[in-house]
């Protein structure tokens, strides 16, 4: 919805929204309202080569033909600019004006575009007061140049769009008198069944306000009130912009249209017409869209919204991840007393903690037991005896819902604390219940690692204490390292005294086979003498002080061994560690209370998303290979990593809904979001939008972010959507998504609720670019690092470790290594360049660089300037005649590409012209689909 532009400011967090609630204000759905706000004017900021910034008020000419600004020093007639002479309208930062201004950073990149016109392609430079202003302008003139052959009728409405056609076939369904009008109960009653999101008592506002403005008396609707109250409603403004983006100016996207957004923007592989035709028959509202092939407005809304425009990548939703290496190489999802859905201080025993965890991919669960009544062990909290559960029936719920979630192998984490007697009956009692999933066979000696998760499907593993193999005693004494004793020793303050001893059965100990808890000394001793089947458990205390002093000693022990990592036990309020802190150190298992809902909570559950909620996440090859070397403690790039740039826009939310429990506004809220990155301590950060005031259906952001990650595979972000309050920022909505699983482009993030819970049609509209570390960042820096050259590169450097016949052979690498980062620094310096020269963001892809670049090498007469020759497998652009110099650059720019692959090819002649080809390969630039180019 559109405010007074006058009144916008645009700037970091000052930026003024200007799609708000108010209901007097108009919502832009079409071409017509976008050029009725540019007739209206507005004032823009001039930017000029100089650094300097002229307020100017423009507006467009009531004939279409020409833009005009005041004051200007220049006559009425020079200070206008003809629609004719227009080129092309780049939304962003992205002419040479821009790039140069030494007040770019004070700029924002979203409320900034440029008109480029004449044959020089000269720019004017300008910045609306707000982004989606910025869009309105942006949209209005691609359409006007798009149409300028064309005769201007559609000023007078939207009557013909397709959109009005299909709305008024709706409505004359649902007339069944036919008398062209309608009850408002009825009208709103078929608005809701459009669109099932919104509010009835919003409706009715809608038609009120209509009425009002036509001072009408009456209740009874036509069908252009009807339109236009669902156009008001319904048309999220940027999705309209995108839609009209992509559609080269139409307000319905055709097959290629379609099938050109999913290659280049969404990046999506493989795609077909036949597929584009399918997706527009599915979300097409309309049989004539369907049956004619093009998307309008409110089916591409609908195609945002579905599961395949999800930011989940969709390979992840099934176990994509290698899952035949060892069992310590992977992070195993672990739930820490089991038992309890309350907190660990008083809370019952709940034979429902089990469902829960296993239903959400757990392998690694908890079973303390005790001595029952009747020679029955028993589950239960040793601060609430009064509740608990049998063991017997706690096996057969595990047993039950074991596999359901994941065919992946099972831990039971033992806690012994009953007598020799009722140990005999647990151990008879699983084997009864488990049968064959029971894994019992011993480890074999010759092995160094233990098993896969694939070897090992379907099977229960107990990891528990275990008496001497060697050992025909049929019980003996074992050490106690249980979790519970590590409380009564800090509770009594005694942090030095001797570690409790307990009696074992043999019977009990024969099922601990590959997961044998012993207690950790020290790394030195560990790797000289620890077997590959025995396992270290950690309190979380413990685990912190090792991280910190021994960070390198920690991942390196992880590679062979499964570390397991427990809440504290002064955690009495049953509150959740930072399980990142530890999954940096390659702990394998790191318990969690799934009863506290929180960010720790929502850090792990999100984690164990990928690899089809399996239960088990490969760790990162840095983390496993033997000859690897990593410290969880890195401060910036991960030897052998390399790092990326993470690009995120908040576009818009959804239908937030009130936070629970807030009562202090009613039912405004003022939202804002928050983004999150988790990962190594060199990654973390976090960055936050403004404040939108008094919008919950669809506030507008449009903000942008740029993180650097270094580790992208230890990396998780989070979406976190806050209540703006004074009193306290109250919690709205989350979505915790690790990096590997994020898909590029415009998606729509589904939000969960403080308890994890995904709430129906909220969402997070973004998009989501990830680009090398060279390919982001502030283009206007580029020419500085590109001038200083090998300077600021950064060279993989090779350490001599001693032996002299190794570092020898060493040696050799260094200049063939340097060589390659030249290379590949060059290579995307290059790319960097095209990309300006399109006048295309650092984020956009080179596809879309080759759409932009092909349609620009397209003449008036929509022939093309240049041929295509196929040289040393690499596709050359020569060109058909005389060019403009703009043309020139970018084929220079384009050809340095080339030359960057193949570093012996000759570079691209100065003055554009054709060079002779070694191959007969040729082709002809394609206008529309830069694919065929």
């Amino acid at each position: 919805r559109l405010c007074d532009p006058s009144n916008q400011k645009c700037g970091g967090r000052k930026k003024t929204v200007s799609f708000s609630s108010m209901p007097s204000e108009k919502k832009i759905s079409s071409a017509h309202d976008c050029i009725s706000f540019m007739q209206a004017g507005c004032e823009l900021k001039k930017v000029r080569p100089n650094s300097r910034i002229y307020n100017r008020f423009f507006t467009l000419d009531t004939d279409l033909q020409a833009l005009r600004w005041e004051p200007s020093k220049k006559d009425l007639e020079k200070a206008k600019l003809d629609i004719s002479a227009i080129k092309e309208i780049r939304l962003g930062k992205n002419t040479e004006t821009f790039r140069n201004n030494g007040l770019a950073d004070q700029i924002c990149e979203d409320c900034a575009f440029s008109i480029l016109h004449g044959e020089n392609y000269e720019s004017l430079d300008l910045v609306a007061n707000s982004a989606d202003v910025a869009n309105i302008w942006v949209s209005g003139l691609r359409y006007l140049v798009s149409r300028s052959k064309q005769p201007l009728d559609f000023i007078e409405g939207n009557q013909n769009t397709p959109r009005f056609m299909w709305l008024k076939t709706v409505f004359e369904a649902a007339d069944v008198d036919g008398n062209g009008i309608m009850l408002e109960d009825t009208s709103v009653e078929l608005i809701k069944q459009l669109n099932p999101t919104l509010k009835e008592s919003k409706i009715r506002l809608k038609f009120k306000e209509i009425q009002k403005s036509k001072e009408k008396l009456t209740t009874r609707v036509t069908e252009e009130e009807f339109c236009e109250a669902f156009c008001e409603l319904c048309t999220r403004p940027e999705v309209y912009f995108l839609l009209v983006q992509i559609s080269k100016n139409k307000e319905y996207l055709d097959a290629n249209d379609l099938m050109l957004f999913l290659e280049a923007e969404q990046g999506v592989t493989h795609i077909t017409e036949d597929m584009c035709l399918d997706i527009i028959r599915r979300y097409e509202l309309s049989e004539d869209g369907r049956q004619k092939g093009f998307l309008a407005i409110d089916g591409f809304t609908q195609y945002l919204l579905s599961p395949e425009c999800d930011i989940f990548d969709p390979e992840q939703k099934k176990v994509a991840q290698d899952m035949t290496q060892p069992l310590s190489h992977y992070y195993i999802n672990a739930s820490h007393n089991t038992y309890l859905i309350e907190d660990q201080f008083r809370g019952p025993a709940d034979i429902n903690g089990y469902v829960r965890a296993l239903k959400m991919g757990c392998r690694s669960i908890e079973l303390r037991v005790s001595d029952g009544p009747d020679n029955e062990p028993i589950l239960c909290n040793r601060n609430n005896m009064a509740m608990h559960l049998s063991f017997r029936s706690v096996l057969e719920v595990i047993n039950k819902f074991a596999f359901v979630a994941s065919e992946y192998p099972l831990i039971l984490c033992l806690g012994n604390h009953c007598s020799l007697p009722q140990q005999k009956v647990m151990a008879q009692q699983m084997k009864k219940v488990f049968g064959e999933k029971l894994y019992t066979e011993a480890p074999l000696s010759s092995e160094s690692y233990l098993p896969s998760p694939e070897k090992l499907k379907n099977m229960i593993i107990v990891k528990g204490k275990k008496l001497p193999s060697e050992s025909d005693l049929l019980e003996g004494e074992v050490t106690d390292e249980d979790e519970e004793a590590e409380m009564s020793r800090r509770m009594s303050g005694d942090y030095n005294g001797e570690q409790k001893h307990i009696w074992l059965c043999r019977e009990l100990s024969d099922l601990v086979s590959i997961c044998k808890s012993v207690q950790h000394r020290d790394f030195e001793l560990s790797m000289k003498t620890q077997n590959y089947w025995e396992i270290c458990s950690f309190s979380e205390t413990e685990a912190s002080r090792i991280a910190n002093e021994y960070p390198e000693d920690f991942v390196n022990y992880n590679k062979k061994f499964l570390s397991r990592v427990y809440p504290s036990a002064m955690r009495i309020d049953s509150s959740n560690l930072n399980p990142q802190d530890f999954w940096n150190c390659g702990c394998q298992i790191v318990a969690m209370n799934f009863q506290t809902p929180g960010p720790m909570m929502d850090l792990h559950t999100g984690w164990f998303l990928q690899n089809g909620g399996c239960g088990y996440v490969l760790r990162p090859s840095i983390m496993r290979d033997e000859v690897s070397y990593f410290s969880a403690n890195t401060k910036g790039v991960v030897p052998g990593v390399s790092p990326l740039a993470l690009h995120i826009k908040i576009i818009s939310g959804q239908n937030f809904p009130k936070p629970k429990g807030a009562c202090a506004k009613g039912d405004v809220i003022d939202p804002y979001v928050c983004v999150e990155i988790h990962g190594i301590p060199a990654d973390c950060c976090e960055q936050r939008t403004k404040t939108v005031q008094q919008n919950s259906d669809n506030p507008i952001f449009d903000e942008t972010f740029e993180f650097q990650v270094n580790l992208p595979e230890l990396t998780m972000v989070r979406f976190v959507i806050l209540d703006d309050d004074y009193i306290g920022d109250e919690f709205i909505g989350q979505y915790t998504i690790p990096f590997e699983c994020l898909q590029p482009g415009y998606r729509h993030v589904p939000l969960r609720s403080f308890v994890g819970d995904i709430m129906e049609h909220v969402t997070l509209f973004v998009h989501i670019a990830i680009t090398n570390r060279s390919g982001g960042g502030k283009p206007q820096k580029r020419s500085l690092s590109v001038r200083m050259g090998k300077k600021v590169r950064e060279y993989t450097m090779l350490r001599n470790i001693g032996l002299k016949t190794i570092d020898d052979i060493f040696k050799i690498a260094v200049h063939p290594l340097r060589e390659a980062i030249d290379m590949r620094e060059n290579m995307q310096n290059a790319i960097v360049s095209v990309k300006e020269l399109c006048g295309l963001p650092p984020i956009a892809s080179l596809k879309q660089c080759l759409l932009t670049l092909s349609s620009r090498l397209i003449t008036s007469d929509s022939t093309p300037s240049v041929s295509l020759v196929m040289k040393d497998c690499f596709p050359y652009l020569e060109p058909l005649g005389a060019i403009p110099d703009v043309q020139k650059r970018m084929l220079a720019a384009y050809d340095l590409v080339g030359g960057c692959n193949f570093p012996l090819l000759p570079s691209v002649a100065p003055n554009g012209g054709a060079r002779e080809s070694t191959q007969g390969a040729k082709g002809i630039c394609n206008p529309i689909g830069g694919t065929t180019l």
